[in-house]
């Protein structure tokens, strides 16, 4: 029996993205529903995510899961196959840790850049690099946070690698400096390199218009 399942989501979206790409990584087949959650979400969102009104919303046999967080260990949980988290138990207590250090941490302090000028965008500024940094350290030299491929932290740090990036060239701003991230660096090159990455990630010019539109208020 086939699988019902489907994946309410926004394209510029790096939350809604991290399940798609858990899903694409698995070889998971589902069916992708566009939200336009900044002009009318669909009755339908609203339905299945009555509390946050938000995406994502992985629907499986009608049943919804909200928070991508939540959804990617229902993923690992549903279909076992090609595992995305680690097997060891506390390698994956770590990872959780620094999923939710990210959401946290590097989420929270990216939010005060926008709409932020002069020295209060300079402080920001900092306190990103600040909250990037352990993760510059707890990546080291390895390829992915995961080892030789990717896994859940790789998932959950996806808007690390390009939509900071695309923030940084909407702002005029300078965060992921290559002297001071290097590991970050050659991390977000493997991630860039990837196929089902690559088939999945906006591009940066429709990233950087995006910024421009909604958090500048300039087409």
């Amino acid at each position: 029996m086939g699988e019902r399942l489907e994946v309410f989501g926004f394209w510029p979206s790096p939350f809604s993205l991290r399940v798609e790409l858990a899903l694409k990584l698995k070889g998971i087949q589902y069916q992708y529903i566009e939200e336009d959650v900044l002009n009318k979400k669909s009755d339908l969102l609203v339905k299945y995510n009555p509390i946050y009104k938000k995406v994502p919303v992985l629907v499986h046999h009608g049943k919804p899961i909200s928070e991508s967080l939540v959804i990617l260990e229902y993923i690992e949980e549903t279909w076992e196959h090609d595992p995305i988290f680690p097997q060891d138990c506390h390698e994956k207590a770590l990872a959780r840790f620094w999923a939710a250090y990210i959401d946290g941490k590097v989420v929270s302090t990216l939010g005060k850049i926008r709409g932020s000028k002069g020295e209060e965008m300079e402080k920001a500024v900092e306190e990103v690099k600040e909250a990037l940094e352990p993760l510059e350290k707890e990546l080291k030299s390895n390829k992915f946070f995961g080892g030789e491929k990717i896994g859940f932290l790789d998932i959950v740090g996806i808007l690390i690698a390009f939509w900071i990036p695309a923030s940084e060239e909407a702002l005029g701003i300078e965060l992921l400096t290559s002297h001071k991230f290097p590991n970050l660096i050659q991390w977000i090159e493997e991630l860039a390199n990837n196929n089902v990455v690559k088939e999945l990630i906006p591009k940066k010019d429709d990233l950087v218009a995006h910024y421009f539109k909604t958090i500048l208020g300039k087409n």
